[in-house]
């Protein structure tokens, strides 16, 4: 028989914990986000549409970007026992230097539309992390404010080769002389994918006042106020910044790009090279018999090609064929700590994340990436704690299991490796 009795006020007050008020409504905000999932709702909710659907969406029904992620969520986690992880250590050697974490930030385009401290933030964040930062061709920062945002970390610069040549072989020159000590020559653009999200919005750089983007701004005054009181959103590198984003990409854009524009490129390049964009395996393996650097297995985000290959399906294979001589970096769905440790248990050396990254811009600015980063690096050690290894280097396939509803019909001719 439980006894009962009347409510003690003092036993009341001492259960009453109030949170002590914060004018700190940034700080407020960030601290709830518990994932990066959290943040893109935060970031939906303070950014205009059009914006925010360049960032979240994909090319076409966007099949690519949902299975790269379903690919993650499909893994199978495989925990040792009785082992002291009191102490875990995230951090690699990538392309010739350190990161803290197996992760860095992967290059995006029109970043300070999505928020007005755009690469800036991002660049600053990962200096501060002692992670990568991956400049963009059409990055809306200079490849020398980056630098000088970021004079003592790891820049790295993702090129698109233009139709007119000189506009890239100038970028490549100006990124050496900043510093930049990798770079990243994208081979999945010959033309720009079919982003119907962008379509339907009227997107366009700069963005249009139509009646429908003035009422959608209603509610996002503060977006809009740092928009209209910053400085003009252009390329930072190029000099054509008007009409929709297919536009612009297949203007400048040079679909005969093949291995001569490599070769060139590479010539032009101190230091570290990275090839982005690979998609199956014989490419894999013949880019490592070249001799580059790296290869970033990546589908651009789902942004191009949709139904194209999942990177982290490929990743084994690669893995298999490439051995160790050349380094595999993955993008492409990533959105958890987890994910992180799954491709790299999987043989993948380092991974880049780009929309995490920009919920986190969207949500907060700096502090939005600064928070990005932070959750992504406590998933990353409390999954390993928990399958109780020291290091990324003690990650092996034994701990991950690939759990796939999409398994390929071999067809007569056709490499069974290869996805439909």
């Amino acid at each position: 028989m439980v006894t009962r009795q009347f409510p003690k006020p003092e036993e009341i007050f001492e259960l009453m914990k109030f949170r002590k008020p914060s004018l700190d409504f940034t700080g407020t905000r960030l601290e709830k986000a518990q994932s990066i999932y959290d943040l893109r709702k935060i970031a939906k909710r303070r950014t205009p549409a059009a914006a925010f659907d360049y960032t979240d969406g994909a090319a076409e029904r966007e099949i690519s970007m949902r299975r790269a992620r379903k690919a993650f969520e499909d893994v199978e986690f495989h925990p040792g026992i009785l082992t002291d992880v009191s102490h875990v250590d995230p951090s690699v050697e990538i392309l010739g230097g350190p990161s803290a974490q197996p992760f860095g930030i992967a290059p995006t385009g029109f970043t300070r539309l999505m928020q007005t401290e755009g690469e800036i933030a991002g660049s600053g964040a990962a200096g501060a992390a002692g992670i990568p930062f991956t400049l963009s061709t059409l990055g809306t920062t200079s490849i020398e404010d980056v630098h000088a945002t970021n004079p003592h970390g790891r820049n790295w610069y993702q090129l698109y080769v233009m139709k007119d040549r000189s506009i890239s072989y100038g970028l490549v020159e100006r990124a050496a002389k900043a510093g930049f000590d990798t770079l990243f020559f994208t081979v999945d653009t010959p033309v720009a994918g079919a982003r119907l999200r962008d379509k339907k919005n009227g997107f366009s750089i700069p963005p249009q006042l139509t009646p429908g983007v003035v009422i959608n701004a209603i509610p996002r005054p503060w977006w809009w106020i740092d928009f209209l009181t910053t400085p003009k959103l252009e390329f930072a590198s190029l000099t054509s910044t008007g009409g929709t984003v297919g536009e612009l990409l297949d203007s400048a854009m040079d679909p005969s790009i093949d291995y001569d524009d490599l070769r060139e490129i590479r010539a032009m390049w101190p230091g570290k090279i990275a090839i982005k964009g690979v998609q199956n395996v014989e490419d894999a393996k013949k880019l490592a018999d070249l001799g580059v650097d790296a290869i970033v297995l990546s589908n651009h985000g789902g942004r191009q090609l949709d139904r194209a290959p999942v990177p982290f399906h490929l990743l084994p294979e690669v893995k298999r064929e490439v051995g160790s001589a050349t380094e595999i970096i993955v993008d492409t769905g990533i959105m958890h700590g987890s994910d992180v440790v799954a491709a790299m248990a999987l043989g993948a050396d380092f991974t880049l994340v780009g929309r995490a990254y920009l919920y986190g811009l969207m949500a907060g600015g700096r502090r939005g990436v600064d928070r990005t980063i932070e959750i992504l690096s406590e998933e990353v050690a409390r999954t390993m704690r928990l399958l109780q290894v020291h290091s990324i280097e003690e990650l092996e396939p034994r701990h991950v299991t690939q759990l796939r509803d999409l398994e390929p019909i071999p067809q007569p001719g056709v490499h069974e490796g290869a996805e439909g």
